[in-house]
């Protein structure tokens, strides 16, 4: 089993930015990949980001060049790196580790969630 917590989360303006962090209870280096998942009221869980162990990432169009996901093995933790902010990524941001293969993403276990408010 895999126990997931996520931190970083917070409220911010328009155009910020926010890191968040994903940290697993056993080493993820025999997990194929990690992945951020988001949450808005009324909405469906959409996949944001996802990244193999083998480099390859996927993102979801409405966060490409503007978020960043990466992942240290050695500190058994995956990142999110959000960049220019807009109010529509406001969500509870959801860590999962899966898998990626041949493009696409198979979730497995979750975190907690942070949640993530971007307003003036």
């Amino acid at each position: 089993q895999v126990l997931l917590v996520e931190s970083g989360g917070g409220l911010v303006q328009p155009g910020e930015s926010l890191r968040l962090s994903c940290a697993a209870s056993r080493a993820i280096f025999s997990i194929t990949a990690m992945g951020w998942y988001r949450q808005a009221p009324g909405k469906q869980r959409e996949l944001v980001a996802a990244k193999g162990n083998d480099g390859t990432t996927k993102y979801a169009d409405s966060v490409k060049g503007r978020f960043t996901i990466s992942r240290d093995n050695a500190k058994n933790t995956v990142y999110l790196q959000l960049n220019s902010l807009k109010p529509e990524d406001t969500a509870v941001y959801y860590c999962n580790a899966g898998v990626l293969m041949s493009g696409a993403y198979y979730p497995n276990y979750w975190g907690q969630g942070t949640q993530v408010t971007v307003s003036s």
